[in-house]
């Protein structure tokens, strides 16, 4: 069942939680392009629909949707 268990995942964002839709075992960060596991995910938008590969992807991303 799981086709593609070493690619690409695609997940939906969630506040607090996201939901695997398509198994994988990595999503791509937003901002660095990094693969980032699921099992290390920690970051991401739920409003943008993006993953971060950490603290400062996540600040960037944030600071340039403030213009900043």
């Amino acid at each position: 069942m799981d086709r593609n268990p070493d690619g690409l995942a695609h997940v939906h964002y969630g506040d607090g939680e996201f939901v695997v839709l398509k198994p994988g075992r990595f999503v791509i960060c937003a901002v660095s392009g990094r693969q980032v596991a699921l099992e290390g995910l920690r970051y991401w938008d739920a409003e943008a629909q993006e993953a971060y590969a950490g603290p400062a992807e996540a600040l960037a991303a944030w600071r340039a949707r403030q213009g900043g």
